[in-house]
């Protein structure tokens, strides 16, 4: 028997309506269009707006679309892993309210909190369900409500995030797609330097709190952007040469997108051309746990069967990695 595989059988993705334009973050902070778009790559974000809207709410609209492009029963789904670092609540966990509004009833399931690289932490955990051979279809889910903790008076932070979500569905596949090859690191000294300062454990809500704004994204952006430069650009080239891979191998770089110059160094250090970099950002900016699988959403028409897809990322605390897949079927 050949080895079992985790591939992508089908992906979706879900921005809601309602956009934040820079023009609109002018009116809000000291900021302009240009020093936006020239030191991010973002020209608008969608918000989710509307009482009572949580991040399940992006999460039901993508996993939907998904499951009735690809005709599939939710009730075939065994189990669910929702990346995610602003889920509905403490706790129930989002997959279980997930479960619910989609119908999984014979699935199990729990989130996953990696900060940006949630996604392709998320990927890897999902992936050993799979080759397990217990689990036959996995639904993976990345997204964040990051309007829910940014402060739209801080324009460090402001002009960065957005909301959505994307998905993915994982099957076994003993033809030789899927996953690969994966390296994942974490320093959690970084949490100094990219975190939430109340709302924990160690600091839970307060008046205090309340009225210091702690409840929202705190970034030393310099600091975040000399790692992530570093860190994403390294992973990447690591997982390609220990597999005796060059740039020239890959098809598609699907890379976090939280900075379109991290980006470009990402690709710069591999050798990658331009034409096989996959944008997203100037559309959505950093939706956190949704860019990666947005990005396998939006250019799912480009992917042919046997693509090579190099996907990598970077997030707080520090989380950093790189995954190598192959991708499983043509266009649909």
């Amino acid at each position: 028997m050949n080895k079992i595989r985790a591939a992508i059988t089908a992906v979706g993705g879900y921005v809601p309506p309602d956009v934040l334009t820079n023009a609109d973050l002018e009116k809000m902070v000291d900021t302009t269009d240009e020093w936006i778009t020239t030191r991010t790559g973002i020209k608008e974000r969608h918000i989710l707006k509307g009482e009572g809207k949580g991040v399940t709410e992006m999460m039901y609209h993508a996993v939907s679309q998904m499951l009735e492009k690809n005709n599939i029963d939710p009730l075939e789904i065994d189990f669910i892993l929702c990346s995610t670092i602003t889920g509905d609540m403490i706790f129930p966990a989002s997959a279980n309210i997930l479960a619910d509004k989609i119908g999984a009833k014979n699935a199990w399931g729990f989130d996953l909190a990696a900060a940006c690289s949630g996604f392709l932490y998320g990927l890897e955990v999902a992936s050993k369900m799979v080759e397990s051979g217990k689990y036959k279809k996995v639904l993976l889910v990345g997204g964040d409500k990051m309007s829910s903790i940014i402060d739209y008076t801080d324009r460090n932070t402001c002009i960065i995030f957005g909301d959505g979500v994307g998905c993915v569905m994982l099957e076994p596949n003993e033809e030789g797609y899927g996953v690969q090859d994966s390296i994942l690191h974490s320093d959690g000294s970084g949490r100094l330097y990219l975190h939430q300062k109340a709302g924990g454990s160690m600091k839970p809500p307060t008046h205090e709190t309340i009225d210091a704004r702690e409840h929202y994204v705190y970034q030393e952006g310099k600091t975040v952007f000399k790692f992530a430069v570093t860190k994403m650009a390294d992973v990447t080239h690591n997982v390609l040469s220990r597999n005796y891979m060059t740039g020239d191998d890959v098809d598609w770089l699907v890379a976090h997108q939280a900075n379109l110059r991290i980006i470009d160094a990402t690709a710069q250090r591999i050798n990658l051309p331009e034409d096989k970099v996959l944008v997203n950002i100037d559309r959505y900016g950093n939706t956190t746990n949704g860019t990666l699988p947005l990005l396998l959403s939006d250019f799912e028409s480009k992917f042919k069967k046997g693509d090579n897809l190099l996907l990598s990322t970077f997030g707080g605390g520090f989380t950093w990695g790189s995954i190598w897949l192959k991708w499983a079927y043509d266009p649909k």
